[in-house]
Order: structure tokens, then sequence, then C-alpha cells
């Protein structure tokens, strides 16, 4: 069954709205129209193509693409593929987690561009005769009626739509407009960093891995995306405007300094506006729910880029919200009971990669930017330059997650 059509006024009527065409909101949507529900997402943006978002699908991931069968022609899309992650202390490699030896179809992470993943999930979707996609649609406010959640409002080219549903999922990011508008609180569990993006030439003989470096006060990451590399360049949180009032060519040097085989290429960056700032954020949703709404993704927890999960976190929110909601739908509506039930099933896996990230950003991160004499290999460290076994627990951490989510 199609979604309702519009209306001249503006109205369309659906089982399931999702607010946000990111991972969580494109993902949760195509699987509920397998199952047989009508679906409206409503994205904000007229298409995909925005730099510097989480381009990193963990085996995790690909995994539900192989459940869902689509793993083979997932790999056809343009990616690279990343068989272990290696750190640099002091220019001394440190490999920190081998993949390869997961229990997947997949035993890597593919750096593919968000907006290839997300074309292809659509595309996915678009096989389903109750989904729909609406695009340059920016949800402004929810409907409420009956001591519940009934929908939304969007603004729209061609003017007000107003969108009616059983249920309303946001799936709209950290800055959710579904959670502000229901109400929902959330709690800083903090960050002490923020990261300057931007891209360098990547040339032949260049590493062939996930690169990241750390060194006397500084430390940045580096993916390799074929033909360039995509550089985060960790700041102390709000040290925007003091990295900025330094000067290009001071940032610069400081790249030179972390990365020296970069420093033939450095000049490229000729404009402040070539580097953009991500201002991490990490929170969680006491309740990720009220009647009619639910929460998923960044819209319920934003996670530190440490480790990369964001994106796959998403993803295992999806698929646990449409193995409880799906069944909900074919006995007639979803309930509260229902909605609790994919929050208590996400709960934890979330609770528990925060507390890893957070432990991280403070013990680490913190303390490397703080410092500006030259590090010391930590112990822990050397035993994974020592014993490669080793390199397998932080490779299923990052790359399954705390409690991975198959396809019901």
């Amino acid at each position: 069954m199609k979604p309702s059509a519009e209306s001249a006024t503006g109205q369309i009527a659906t089982r399931c709205c999702i607010v946000g065409g990111g991972p969580a909101g494109m993902m949760t949507g195509m699987l509920l129209a397998r199952s047989g529900v009508e679906v409206v997402v409503l994205e904000k943006h007229a298409d995909f193509l925005r730099d510097f978002r989480g381009d990193t699908i963990h085996p995790s991931t690909m995994e539900v693409m192989h459940e869902l069968g689509w793993l083979e022609a997932f790999l056809q899309r343009p990616h690279e593929r990343v068989e272990q992650l290696t750190g640099f202390i002091e220019g001394e490699a440190v490999p920190i987690a081998d993949f390869t030896h997961l229990p997947v179809q997949a035993p890597y992470i593919a750096l593919m561009p968000q907006w290839d993943f997300l074309n292809f999930v659509m595309e996915q979707g678009k096989r389903f005769p109750g989904f729909q996609v609406r695009m340059e649609a920016e949800v402004d406010d929810v409907i409420r009626e009956g001591g519940r959640i009934a929908g939304v409002t969007a603004k729209t080219p061609q003017g007000r739509l107003e969108v009616r549903s059983q249920l309303t999922i946001g799936a709209d990011g950290r800055g959710s407009t579904a959670r502000a508008r229901a109400g929902l609180t959330s709690d800083d569990l903090g960050a002490p960093m923020d990261v300057l993006w931007f891209r360098l030439p990547r040339r032949e003989g260049d590493p062939a891995q996930v690169l990241g470096r750390f060194s006397r006060g500084r430390i940045m990451v580096m993916l390799d995306r074929g033909a360039y590399w995509q550089c985060g360049f960790v700041i102390s949180k709000d040290g925007n405007e003091r990295v900025r009032a330094r000067g290009l060519d001071a940032f610069r040097r400081d790249l030179d300094v972390l990365v020296p085989w970069i420093a033939d290429r450095t000049g490229t960056l000729q404009d402040w506006d070539q580097v953009k700032l991500l201002t991490v954020k990490v929170d969680r949703l006491r309740r990720w729910h009220v009647p009619g709404l639910l929460c998923i993704g960044d819209a319920a927890h934003a996670m530190s880029p440490v480790g990369g999960v964001g994106i796959n976190l998403a993803i295992q929110d999806a698929v646990a919200a449409a193995n409880v909601l799906a069944p909900a739908f074919r006995r007639g509506m979803p309930t509260e009971r229902d909605l609790a039930a994919v929050q208590r099933r996400r709960s934890w896996p979330t609770r528990a990669t925060q507390w890893l990230q957070v432990r991280i950003q403070n013990r680490v991160i913190a303390q490397t930017l703080r410092d500006s004499g030259a590090m010391k290999m930590p112990w822990v460290l050397r035993q994974f330059q020592r014993h490669p076994w080793l390199r397998r627990g932080p490779a299923r951490v990052i790359g399954l997650g705390i409690r991975p989510e198959h396809v019901w």
C-alpha cells in the first residue's frame, strides 16, 4: 500500500513518518517498507551531497546488507577497504585493530561517501510500494492530538506540508527538531575536543590505510579516500577561533610537524573556507519516546567521532526499531510499550559505547592536547605491537559493536 497522495491543501496521511533522511532514517524507512508498512521519509536537503559526514561503513552494516541479499550490489559502489587501523605515536606505528578475523562476509571497513550509501539505501527502498521520500521538506513542528504526537509540519518549496501518521520517528541528527518539539531532554556527557576537517591530495606511495597521528599536543586522523586524504585535526573544545587567529601558515606548520610526509601538499590549503569545523557533542536522551514519537540515531544519542562508529550505531538502531515496529504495525499501531522496547534494546549498547568513547576522550585525547612534550608509548599499546591477537578485541568492538543487530 502506497502512502496517501498529497491533498490540494498539502496534507499526507501515512502509517509512519520519518524525520531525517540520514543513515538511521533511510534505513528504518526501507526496512519498514520491506515489511509492508507505508512510510514517508522527510529530508530537508535537496540531495545528500555534503562533505565531511561520516563515511566509514563498518562490518556490522555490511552484514546487514548481506542479510538483505544486497551486499554484492552495495560493494559495486566506489569505496576503499581498510582491514586494520594503525596509530602513530611520535612517528612509531602501532597496529590497533585487525578486522580480518571477524566472522562476517566483509571483514573490513569500507570508506564510502555517505551520499553513495544513502542513495543506495533509497534506491532499494523504492522497490517497495509503501516507501516514499520527500526531499526539501524541512520539519519545523510536531502535530499534537489527543495527548500524542500525530505527525509533523514541514516547509517545502511548494509551501507548507502536513504529514499525519500513526507513528513519527525522529532521525534528524544531534540538532533534532523532532526531539526538541516533543520536549525530550538529554544528558550532556561532555567532549573535550572539536575537529577541523579538510582534504589533502593523496599521492602514489602514500600509506594505504586509516592513520591516527599523536604527537606533542597534536592529533590528526587521516582517511584514505583514493584520490585524497580526508583529514581531521583535533583541537581543544571551542579552540577554533584560537587556531584561526594564529593564521593559516601556522596551521599548515602544525600539520607539517605532525605528519612530515604531507609537507609537500599542505600548501593546497589556501583559505579557511577549505577547513570545516565539527563541533563534537556526546549526549543521550533520558527517554527516547513519547506517545506517537520515537527518536533513534543521533537524535537519541549523539556519538563522539572516536572509533567512527556513529553511522553504524544509527544503522543498528534502525534494524532494532524495524524488528520491533514492523510486527507492531501488523497488529494495528505501535504502542508506548513497543517504543519502550526499542529503547531497552538499544540503550545498553549505546551507554557502553559512549562510556568507552568518553574514557578515551578524557584519558587519551584531552591529555595529548594538553601535553607539549614528546609522548611516551603506553605499555598497553606496546602489547598490541608484540601480540597481534590482541588487535582482534578492538576490531570486534569497532567493527561489530556491543550488540550487533540482525534483520528479521
